[in-house]
């Protein structure tokens, strides 16, 4: 054979190459955005196989080298691990059959005589006893091992896995699918527990999940080097989730003591905050302060920013009026007299009621100015179950829809996390699209989300299902 029939061989056989994703069980409606955007940060659609399903456990992506899914796993909080498929069934006849198919050059490497490699057996829905284990791995004899085993520090890892449906009340005595591949690596589940509110220097009553942070960060396709902006930034648990993956971050937030870490702790115990309580603190802590750019007191209604393109993402969560207010600065009463402070210029310390319908309004326009091209907006957006459909989402000409996730907060109520991508500059014939085409017109039953929370909730014995959606309860 020839060396570039050889090559052209090879290269046919990556590229035919199938990955398993295994995944975890949480945040389910998160798992497949959050995968699609790590995938589009390296140019790659995402290819699942056919029978996809994406509420499994195991997902087969095809279509994609091992530096893509070795970069998925590198960011990915929602999956568990990947693994270069050799063979899979719905029965063990079936996956020897497969494995026995699975080209033996491209086993051959990992396989030698001069390595060390271990098996593991995992199973979804079901617990097997330490002897089952082994006499399932005992069965795989047929595969041409040559090394040696080394259960502490082996060259190689492989894994059979079994899946046994998703339902705790009715296991199967046999698995529906049986996987088996060579490792490749681990997601990133661990910064869930390294990052948790619980050990955080600086918190707030709304500070938000460590894992949705990172999620919301990856469905915004931080990078290094990008500019992130969370213009509700509270104690900054977006910005640290961001410069995670190296991006520069800035924020506002309309609190003047939430921004300079003053004022009444939340902290179970503490009265007072502390004198290093702040939002650099945090990055300090999780040794991220180089990318901590500034925070502002600044009203999100009035923009502060020079008009024009400026930040990769806005990634943010607006209050929603249950544990903090929404406010802006302004009065219903006409200012008479300016203050002399400032100069003869009118001056307004006062604070108004911000409805979330213009909220949106705002952060949708914001976005559409401010976001570079192909830059992405991701937010929460609080939800009445009983009153939601697609429609009430708001949408924007300049912004493009690209997922929308729920996470279920009580029986009458969730949050819907948005993820918005830019794709049409803002002009000023977009103003009069907003105010005439009816898509564009926010939904005003958001504003009485406050009241509709609250007239839902039922109290139970040692539990209150009307607790108030707090970003650290998530």
């Amino acid at each position: 054979m020839s060396s570039r029939t050889y090559n052209m061989a090879l290269h046919c056989s990556r590229a035919c190459r199938q990955y398993l994703l295994h995944l975890a069980q949480d945040n389910v409606e998160f798992r497949l955005p959050e995968i699609k955007a790590l995938l589009s940060l390296r140019g790659q659609p995402f290819c699942p196989v056919e029978d996809f399903k994406e509420k499994s456990p195991f997902w087969l992506l095809k279509n994609v080298s091992e530096d893509d899914v070795r970069g998925i796993m590198a960011r990915t909080v929602c999956a568990k691990s990947v693994f270069e498929l050799w063979g899979h069934g719905r029965t063990h006849t079936e996956l020897q059959s497969s494995l026995e198919r699975y080209p033996k050059e491209d086993m051959a490497p990992f396989l030698q005589e001069d390595s060390t490699y271990k098996i593991n057996v995992y199973t979804f829905n079901k617990t097997l006893e330490f002897q089952d284990r082994i006499k399932k791995i005992d069965e795989l004899e047929y595969l041409p091992f040559q090394g040696k085993v080394n259960l502490k520090h082996p060259d190689h890892v492989f894994c059979l896995l079994e899946d046994y449906g998703t339902d705790p009340n009715n296991i199967p005595d046999e698995p529906f699918h049986v996987y088996f591949g060579r490792w490749i690596a681990d997601g990133q589940r661990e910064l869930i527990r390294s990052h948790s509110v619980k050990k955080r220097h600086f918190i707030g009553n709304t500070s938000m999940d460590a894992g949705l942070s990172f999620i919301m960060a990856n469905h915004a396709r931080v990078k290094s080097h990008d500019l992130v902006y969370d213009p509700f930034v509270g104690t900054g648990s977006l910005l640290i989730a961001c410069s995670h993956f190296g991006a520069y971050v800035c924020g506002t937030d309309i609190d003047y003591n939430t921004i300079h870490g003053i004022g009444k702790a939340s902290r179970k115990n503490q009265k007072w905050r502390g004198p290093d309580e702040n939002i650099r603190a945090n990055l300090r802590q999780y040794g991220r302060e180089q990318f901590y750019l500034d925070v502002l007191v600044s009203d999100a209604s009035k923009s502060i920013w020079r008009e024009g393109p400026l930040f990769n993402a806005i990634v943010t969560d607006p209050p929603y009026g249950i544990r903090e207010s929404t406010r802006r600065t302004g009065s219903q009463k006409e200012i008479i007299k300016p203050s002399e402070d400032f100069c003869g210029e009118s001056h307004v310390p006062v604070s108004m009621a911000y409805h979330l319908s213009d909220m949106l309004s705002d952060l949708l326009n914001f976005a559409a100015r401010y976001l570079v091209m192909g830059g992405r907006l991701v937010y929460w957006l609080p939800i009445y179950r009983p009153e939601y459909r697609e429609e009430i989402v708001p949408l924007h000409p300049c912004l493009s829809l690209i997922s929308n996730c729920e996470q279920t907060l009580s029986s009458h109520t969730s949050r819907r996390l948005i993820t918005m991508e830019k794709t049409k500059e803002f002009e000023a014939s977009d103003i009069m699209s907003l105010l005439q085409d009816s898509r564009y017109s926010p939904y005003r039953g958001h504003n009485a989300f406050r009241e509709k929370y609250f007239s839902g909730i039922t109290k139970r014995s040692g539990k209150d299902e009307g607790k108030a959606p707090t970003k650290e309860d998530d």
